[in-house]
């Protein structure tokens, strides 16, 4: 967060429902790892208390208010720095909450892109609202093999919008908001697939937050830089970019 790297651009990570973690730490590190300039944030928009991960999960209005909250430092950090790229990076209920946090953004401000990383909302949420607030797109990273957490743990305890299904960090966004969406290319859609195996990420809950595959995989579409909209090569959500790692 040194003020070269906030005149750079900002990257904010918003954590899962255990609110900071190593997990966290390791999105942090793939994307040091990068050589990104920009300032790196965690968001904890948690109680801090592990043991209300549940409530964290389905609290839908204080959810609402905490996004709402970010909302607001978002603002207050384009208007200090106009023109600065501004990322959220949200995994698991962290996902839920930067949809949420781009939807509350107020008219005249939108946030660069968004990285869903096994996002913990339905497969029907409205995606829309959000979609309206990024320049280039919404990145959603999701694997039909994250069983644990996302198809059965979302089914018996509720996604963060209180759906019991398999979430869209399994299975991708369906229905009509995320097909137009998707047709407007502000919702691009990246399932799990072999190739990511050699990036440490095994397609389970985990696995997307693996340094080297932050570093190899998310990176390259933040320093990209540009708001011209996504390129073919963003849309296969396989970039081509090689990025120096230290795992």
């Amino acid at each position: 967060m040194e003020p070269e790297r906030l005149d750079k651009g900002l990257i904010l990570v918003l954590t899962g429902i255990e609110g900071h973690s190593f997990l966290n730490v390791a999105i942090v590190g793939g994307l040091i790892d990068a050589c990104l300039g920009h300032a790196v944030d965690i968001v904890d928009w948690t109680t801090g208390n592990k043991f209300l991960s549940l409530y964290h999960l389905r609290g839908w209005q204080r959810n609402i208010g905490a996004a709402e909250k970010l909302a607001r430092r978002i603002v207050d950090y384009q208007m200090q720095y106009p023109s600065r790229p501004v990322w959220l990076v949200g995994h698991s209920g962290g996902g839920g909450l930067a949809l949420l946090t781009a939807a509350a953004l107020p008219e005249g401000h939108r946030v660069t892109g968004v990285v869903l990383l096994a996002a913990a909302v339905s497969p029907g949420f409205d995606i829309r609202p959000a979609a309206a607030r990024v320049e280039r797109a919404i990145w959603n990273y999701h694997s039909k093999f994250d069983w644990f957490f996302l198809v059965f743990g979302t089914t018996i305890l509720g996604t963060m919008d209180g759906r019991h299904v398999p979430a869209a960090g399994a299975y991708g966004f369906r229905g009509p908001s995320s097909a137009i969406a998707q047709s407007s290319g502000r919702l691009i859609q990246c399932p799990w697939n072999w190739r990511m195996l050699g990036k440490f990420n095994l397609g389970e809950h985990f696995g997307c937050v693996h340094r080297v595959f932050v570093a190899e995989e998310i990176a390259p579409l933040i320093g990209l830089e540009t708001n011209a909209g996504p390129s073919e090569e963003e849309i296969s959500c396989s970039p081509r970019l090689d990025v120096s790692t230290t795992p």
